[in-house]
């Protein structure tokens, strides 16, 4: 450890770097650190309602699961494939979105995404707080201020602590959940769960959910990996992403699928009471996973929500040391973040399943981008310092990457499905939603076309 890599703040090692580029020199841990932060930062109870859609619109267990792991296993695609990002670049992930977008031109998907860090940050400490109300007999509110005043102490020591933190909690939550599941198995014993008349349509709804749980992981992943050495193995990067969190992600997004539609929708007026409900005698111990967990999910939020907006508000990164804009920012966030909570608290299911689609339409496009410019554009190669300059050598605003980002959330119109709007596509489909489908094809295909022909996708030399 060096002074420029930690700094001490009441005897606390606390991460000095905020959004600026992390030298070889400072690069440290293995690429397994990734499978339990992920399977960690997924099994938690706010993924419990993604896969409750199933239950909502009608599926039966066999085809909620069905559709809940084919959703988490190409949504898990795109997120390892932005985690490799992280050894070879050594800066988050959306600061990467200058190369593509502009110093400026980027503030678009980046005000996006910290509306995302919100909306998880909000969802988690709904459920953390329901946890910690049911542990200390207090009220849901006073539950979801606590809960979300120890993430953010956790977020204020940074990176380090994270992978630390996620290595035990993944550890407990692999025990816990495993209980919870043979305990929900056994209690589904003589209930018919062999609905008939399942609707395509809505298999292609549940996909799009879960798949979108994965999906909006992808502006937080390389800044768990960025640290690591620039020579860890790509591979190993992306199947211990891959594999934490389509794994994590698929379990409990089953539980909470299977749940909902054996027991019903009200299991979600208080997620942890209820399971915790099923171990009487050691429900406290379930309690306290569950919270853990809670904020193994949530601390990435105001840490993600800190990164993005520094990115947005500072050209350079250095305006001040990076430990105080961190506990600044993240304390702002939070405030915000638990007033929402405790107003959207008694709607969490129809909350999750908008926002999740919402979010959708608009992450799409910019991860279509940002994979597309790595891998098949610029192939890796990147000038990072020209990252952080006012008038970099990526420009200001990289109109044609805006214009197809827009285009993109044009074409995704016809094909969404939400409880607000339904497009003519989408009816004809008898409500599948197959938008994120056509809208990373689209984005990934016109600006692949448009590097060929010089438009976007420059080479900078730096």
């Amino acid at each position: 450890m060096t002074d420029a890599e930690d700094t001490r703040v009441l005897g606390v090692g606390v991460e000095a770097k905020a959004i600026d580029f992390v030298p070889p020199a400072q690069r440290h841990g293995r690429a397994n650190s990734l499978l339990t932060f992920w399977f960690a930062s997924n099994m938690q109870l706010s993924l419990l309602p993604i896969g409750a859609v199933a239950a909502a619109v009608g599926l039966n267990v066999e085809w909620a699961i069905i559709a809940i792991v084919i959703g988490n296993l190409v949504g898990a695609l795109f997120m390892a494939y932005h985690s490799v990002q992280g050894p070879r670049m050594g800066v988050p992930q959306m600061i990467q979105s200058r190369a593509q977008f502009g110093m400026w031109g980027a503030l678009l998907p980046l005000v996006i995404v910290v509306f995302l860090y919100l909306g998880y940050f909000m969802t988690g400490g709904i459920l953390g707080g329901e946890a910690l109300s049911s542990l200390l007999h207090v009220s849901i509110p006073i539950g979801i201020v606590i809960a979300n005043a120890l993430c953010l102490i956790i977020a204020w020591v940074g990176y380090k602590l994270f992978h630390s933190y996620d290595r035990v909690v993944a550890v407990l939550s692999l025990v816990i959940f495993a209980i919870v599941t043979v305990k929900i198995i056994a209690l589904s014993g003589g209930v018919h769960v062999h609905a008939t008349g399942v609707n395509p349509a809505d298999i292609l709804l549940v996909v799009a959910v879960a798949a979108t749980g994965q999906i909006t992981w992808a502006p937080y992943v390389s800044d768990y990996s960025r640290y690591l050495p620039e020579g860890t193995s790509s591979k190993a990067v992306f199947w211990y992403t891959y594999i934490g969190s389509a794994v994590g992600g698929s379990w409990m997004e089953c539980i909470g699928g299977v749940a909902a539609v054996l027991f019903g929708a009200a299991i979600f007026s208080n997620v942890p009471a209820y399971f915790s409900h099923f171990f009487p005698a050691v429900a406290w111990l379930f309690l306290v996973v569950f919270i853990l967990g809670a904020f193994s999910g949530n601390f990435i939020n105001l840490y993600g929500g800190f990164l993005t907006i520094l990115t947005c508000i500072s050209p350079t990164g250095k305006a001040v040391p990076g430990w105080i804009s961190r506990i600044v920012l993240t304390s702002i966030l939070a405030i915000i973040g638990t007033v929402v909570a405790i107003l959207a608290s008694s709607h969490i299911l129809t909350v999750v399943e908008n926002f999740l689609l919402l979010t959708l339409y608009f992450i799409v496009p910019w991860t279509a981008i940002n994979l597309t410019d790595y891998y098949l554009v610029r192939r890796g190669k990147y000038a990072i310092g020209e990252l952080f300059k006012g008038a970099g050598a990526y420009g200001q605003v990289n109109w044609p990457a805006i214009g197809i980002y827009v285009a993109t959330i044009a074409v995704e119109v016809p094909f969404v499905n939400t409880t607000y709007f339904t497009g003519p596509v989408a009816t004809l489909l008898g409500g599948g939603d197959i938008s994120w489908i056509v809208g990373f094809l689209f984005a990934a295909a016109v600006y692949y076309g448009a590097a060929q022909l010089g438009i976007v996708g420059s080479v900078v030399e730096g």
